[in-house]
């Protein structure tokens, strides 16, 4: 699975990332996680991004 970075980097005060929408934890765990792992980084990061109105 690819990495749902968008190459737009930049932590807000809760340390989650505005290009991507998932946290620093995630972005970290994310080389080292499985397929199970990454779809659920990958649906926690759209839903933060869906409540932050940037859902693509």
């Amino acid at each position: 699975m690819a990495s749902p970075c968008r190459r737009q980097c930049c932590l807000d005060e809760q340390d989650i990332c505005l290009g991507c929408g998932r946290s620093l934890a995630e972005i970290l765990a994310w080389g080292k996680a499985d397929g199970a792992g990454k779809r659920a980084i990958c649906a926690a990061a759209q839903a933060r991004q869906e409540r932050r109105g940037k859902a693509s």
